[in-house]
C-alpha cells in the first residue's frame, strides 16, 4: 500500500480535501461547499460548524474510496488568514468567524491610528493598520458584543481551529501572527503596547508554530467520527495563499502567483525580508524565503455574486461556461464598461475599507456578457495594480503562475495574460492550497525530501501568451480603472449613513 499525505483547505466558499502520494499523484479530491455570510454591508462571516461538518464529510468520502486509514502518514490544513475564531473557556465557538475580508471595523481602525504611531506599526509589523488586522476587529467585538467579549478566552484562525478540533491542541501558525498587526515580524514576538492599544490580552493567543511543526495527533474522538487513524500526526498548517504559492512551484525570487480564489491573492517570492506599505508580507513555508503579498477582498466571489444574486441562478459549471461564451464575444474594455471590484472594501494596494463596487459606463446596449467580462477584467486590473507596486520596488518578475478556481476559465486566464502583458502558466486541474498543505504534511512525514519535488505535481499546465493587440487595447481601460477610484474615493464615505437604514414593517 502506498503512503499518503492528506491536505485540507478551508476556503471562502468550501472545503477541499486531497490525498497525494510521493510519486506526484493526486489520488483523490473531494469538495464540499459552504457559504460566506454577509448579514450587513461590509460584513464577512462564516459558520465554523459548517467547516467542521465539511471536513468530517470530506475525510469520510476519501476513505470510502478504498483508502486505508493507516496509509495516511500525516495531515495538514490550510485556510483563510487572518480569520477570527473566538473561543470560550471550554473551547466552544462564541460567534460566527469574522473573516479576513470583513470591513466593519472602520471606527476601530481610526481609534487605533490615534493610539499608535503609524510609522512604528509599519516598522514592526510590515503594514499600516487596516481592515485585515486582527486588532481593529477584536476591538469591534469588545465595543459591540460585550457578552461575547466577557466569555472570550482564546483567539485562533480558520485552519488553527480545525487543527484544534482534530487534535485538542490550540496553536497559531506563524503567518496568522505575521498578518495580525500585533506581532513583530523581525523579533517574532507579540508587541505588548500594540496589544494594550487594542485592549487585547496576550493570554488570548495560543503558541505560534511554524508550518511544518507537528502540533498534535488525531485524537481518539476525531478518529471515531472521521475514520482517520488515532495518532496520525497533524502539522501546524499554512495560510491558504502561502500553500497555493508552494503548490504552484513558487520557490525562487522573481516567481509570481496570481490566485483566482473567492478573494484574489498575488504573491511574489523574495530572498530577504522587506516590506512595502501597500502590500503585506508573509513567511514562505520554505525556510529563508518570504512572500510579498497582495490581497483583494473580492475576486471569484464577484463572479458568484453576479450569477447568484443578479442572475438568480446557481453558479454551476454550465452557466459559467455559457457566460464565458457571451463574454468572449465582447471586445476588451467590455464596450466601455469599467468595474471597480471593491464590493467588500479593499485591502491592498489601496487599503480602503470604505471603497465600494462601481459599474461605470453602463448603457442600454450592454448585456450580461458585457457585465460579466467587465467583472473578469476588473479583477485582473486589480492584479496589474499590484504588479506596478512590485515594479516600483525594483522587483523583477521572472515567471507568472495562476491557480485556483478561476483558471478553469481559459477566457479569464487569457485576459490575465493580456492585461498583465506577460506569459501566464496556469494549472486548471490543480487543487491549489489543499495540494500545498498536503505536500507540507508529506514532507513532515518524510514522503518528500526536497522542495523541488513539488514539481512532480505540476506536469499538467496551460500557457497563455499575451496578444499584443489586446495588450494595447487594455491600456486605456486600465487607465480609466485607476482614475475612477481616485475620482470617487472621497465620496465613498458619503454612502455610510445610507448603508444602515433599515426597512420598518
Amino acid at each position: 500500500m502506498s503512503e499518503l499525505a492528506l491536505g485540507i483547505d478551508i476556503g471562502t466558499t468550501g472545503v477541499k480535501a486531497v490525498l497525494i502520494d510521493k510519486e506526484g499523484n493526486l489520488i483523490r479530491e473531494v469538495n464540499k461547499p459552504h457559504d460566506l455570510i454577509s448579514l450587513k454591508s461590509s460584513w464577512a462571516e462564516e459558520d465554523t460548524a459548517a467547516w467542521y461538518k465539511n471536513v468530517v464529510t470530506a475525510i469520510k468520502e476519501l476513505l470510502a474510496s478504498g483508502i486505508e486509514s493507516n496509509q495516511i502518514k500525516s495531515l495538514g490544513i490550510s485556510g483563510m488568514v487572518p480569520a477570527l475564531v473566538l473561543l470560550n473557556e471550554k473551547g466552544e465557538v462564541l460567534r460566527y468567524s469574522i473573516q479576513q475580508n470583513d470591513a466593519r471595523a472602520v471606527e476601530e481602525i481610526k481609534l487605533l491610528q490615534q493610539r499608535l504611531d503609524p510609522q512604528e506599526v509599519y516598522r514592526r509589523t510590515g503594514s499600516f493598520i487596516n481592515q485585515q488586522h486582527v486588532g481593529p476587529r477584536l476591538l469591534w467585538v469588545k465595543r459591540n458584543e460585550p457578552d461575547v467579549w466577557r466569555r472570550l478566552r482564546a483567539v485562533c484562525g480558520s485552519y488553527d481551529y480545525l487543527v484544534y478540533r482534530i487534535t485538542g491542541k490550540l496553536s497559531l501558525e506563524i503567518n496568522w501572527a505575521v498578518e495580525s498587526g500585533l506581532f513583530d515580524i523581525w523579533e517574532q514576538e507579540w508587541i505588548p503596547e500594540f496589544l494594550e492599544a487594542a485592549e487585547v490580552l496576550r493570554e488570548f493567543f495560543p503558541p505560534v508554530r511554524r508550518s511544518l511543526e507537528i502540533v498534535g495527533e488525531v485524537s481518539p474522538s476525531f478518529a471515531k467520527e472521521s475514520g482517520l487513524r488515532a495518532g496520525t500526526p497533524v502539522i501546524a498548517g499554512s495560510a491558504d495563499h502561502v500553500a497555493s504559492a508552494l503548490a504552484a512551484g513558487v520557490r525562487e525570487e522573481g516567481d509570481l502567483l496570481i490566485k483566482f480564489g473567492g478573494a484574489g491573492d498575488i504573491l511574489y517570492c523574495i530572498d530577504e525580508l522587506k516590506t512595502n506599505p501597500r502590500l503585506y508580507i508573509d513567511f514562505h513555508v520554505i525556510p529563508g524565503k518570504f512572500l510579498l503579498n497582495g490581497c483583494m477582498a473580492s475576486s471569484g466571489s464577484l463572479v458568484k455574486w453576479f450569477v447568484v444574486n443578479v442572475l438568480g441562478q446557481d453558479a454551476t459549471p454550465e452557466i459559467l461556461t455559457q457566460l464565458d461564451r457571451e463574454a468572449k464575444r465582447v471586445p476588451p474594455g467590455a464596450g466601455g464598461l469599467i468595474v471597480l471590484p471593491y464590493f467588500l472594501g479593499e485591502k491592498t494596494p489601496i487599503l480602503d475599507p470604505l471603497a465600494r463596487g462601481v459599474f461605470f459606463g453602463l448603457s442600454l446596449h450592454h448585456g450580461r456578457g458585457h457585465i460579466f467580462r467587465a467583472i473578469l477584467e476588473a479583477v485582473i486590473f486589480g492584479f496589474r495594480h499590484h504588479v506596478e507596486v512590485l515594479e516600483e520596488m525594483g522587483c523583477n518578475i521572472r515567471r507568472v503562475f495562476a491557480t485556483n478556481g478561476g483558471v478553469k476559465s481559459q477566457l479569464w486566464t487569457q485576459i490575465a495574460a493580456d492585461i498583465l502583458g506577460r506569459e501566464v502558466r496556469s494549472f486548471p486541474g490543480h487543487p491549489g492550497s489543499a495540494l500545498g498543505v498536503a505536500f507540507l504534511a508529506g514532507k513532515s512525514a518524510g514522503l518528500f525530501k526536497t522542495w523541488e519535488e513539488i514539481e512532480l505535481f505540476l506536469r499538467h499546465s496551460r500557457c497563455f501568451i499575451p496578444d499584443e493587440t489586446q495588450v494595447k487595447l487594455y491600456q486605456n481601460a486600465y487607465s480609466v480603472y485607476r482614475k475612477l477610484y481616485e475620482d470617487l474615493k472621497s465620496d465613498f464615505p458619503l454612502l455610510q449613513p445610507l448603508q444602515h437604514i433599515e426597512v420598518k414593517n
